[in-house]
């Protein structure tokens, strides 16, 4: 079915009336202790990833909202928890807070099981009977107010804030003007923007959440002896001079249309938007785990742009991966969808780009395999707030 009219995307319509791009497996490791039979388990079937954390077996309600809203969203078909046995942060847990999504859930313990052979042969059938099931499912047309798109940069130089994400902003704006939502995070990479986005709140107290979020990230910081103004090496060798001047940069991927909210994900509470439009969310400025964030609230699909080049995907959502710098698109260009810097080389508009990137969205949300997918580069980290440094900031 072509999907050019720009109007729709074909998607898996799952049982709560969410729609995936993707017809995923996930294998749950609540602790690291079992994420090697987990990965053996989910390849060896079709279509399935297998992920987990590094913070220990306690129960933390920033590591289960992570990985609840990544099971929850619509492109996961099902899930399956392999557990130790002994964690506190338990697999059953898990499930009880999966299962309301109506998407089937199973769980498993290696203790309980009797070992690693029957574990795996368990899982394997549990996952193959699944993939079964999420293989009678075919993709169907429907609207784009039911896409939710992320939008992250890493890898930063001077061609992201003058070509990539502007261009993205303007894909953005197309999908948001559409009845689509968008979210992006990476509160640190908002340092010395907050008065430009609060401008663009569609009421006070979210532009005091923007204000907040911001300056709470600086004291986080401070708290930790990290100087805020801080960028890495290859921002500053891209040519990047100040926090400012990335931040600036950066905030044009998310477009021109006013901010609905801001998202918290706090030990309380992890946010998802409660309607289409733009949000922001208070999120870590690590990559991967500012992706998983992101996706975790609910976004089927990723646009990452990167000056410098990178190459990770993530295990739920498909990543497109786009350049402003047209000799790192040269250099990676297996890794790499979308060459934006044609903007700096005069042969495109931002405006022309921001189409090709829309049409992209859509083609990848359709089911069109990203380069990250192609080469099997399926990420995933959660990320934990400093407990310690929360308190001293008297946010926990």
């Amino acid at each position: 079915m072509n999907v050019s009219g720009q109007d729709f995307f074909l998607g898996y319509e799952r049982s709560d009336g969410k729609i995936g791009t993707r017809n995923r497996l996930l294998v749950i490791a609540p602790i690291d202790c079992s994420i090697e039979l987990a990965r053996k388990i989910a390849e060896k079937v079709e279509d399935s990833v297998a992920v987990t954390q590094t913070y220990g077996c306690r129960e933390d309600s920033m590591l289960i909202s992570q990985f609840v809203g990544s099971a929850k969203n619509p492109n996961i078909a099902g899930v399956l928890i392999v557990g130790l046995g002994c964690e506190t942060l338990t697999g059953e847990l898990l499930k009880e807070k999966i299962e309301d999504s109506g998407k089937p859930v199973h769980n498993i313990t290696i203790q309980d099981e009797g070992g690693t052979v029957n574990t795996y042969e368990k899982g394997v059938n549990i996952l193959k009977k699944m993939r079964m099931d999420a293989n009678n499912l075919k993709r169907e047309p429907f609207p784009l107010n039911k896409l939710t798109l992320a939008l992250e940069c890493g890898g930063s130089d001077t061609t992201s804030g003058l070509a990539a994400n502007p261009a993205l902003g303007i894909a953005a704006n197309k999908l948001l003007d559409a009845g689509g939502t968008v979210i992006f995070g990476e509160t640190q990479e908002m340092i010395g923007t907050q008065h430009i986005l609060a401008k663009r709140a569609v009421n006070k107290q979210v532009a005091d959440d923007i204000y907040k979020i911001i300056e709470d990230q600086m004291a986080r910081l401070k708290a930790r002896g990290i100087e805020s103004r801080w960028m890495s090496k290859g921002n500053i060798d891209g040519g990047l001079t100040t926090i400012e001047e990335k931040s600036l940069g950066s905030i044009q991927k998310g477009g021109t249309n006013p901010i609905q909210g801001v998202l918290y994900n706090n030990w309380d509470r992890f946010d998802t938007p409660g309607k289409p439009g733009l949000y922001i969310m208070d999120g870590p400025s690590f990559d991967v785990a500012s992706v998983t964030h992101l996706v975790a609230a609910g976004a089927q699909i990723v646009c990452f742009t990167s000056g410098r080049g990178s190459t990770t995907g993530h295990a739920i959502a498909p990543v497109i991966k786009i350049t402003g710098n047209s000799s790192t698109y040269d250099k990676l260009e297996d890794n790499i969808d979308i060459n934006a810097g044609s903007v700096l080389d005069g042969s495109e508009s931002l405006n022309d780009v921001g189409e090709r990137i829309f049409n992209k969205i859509i083609h990848t949300a359709s089911g069109e395999q990203t380069k990250a997918e192609i080469h099997g580069l399926y990420e995933f980290n959660i990320y934990r707030k400093n407990r310690a440094t929360e308190h001293l900031l008297g946010h926990c």
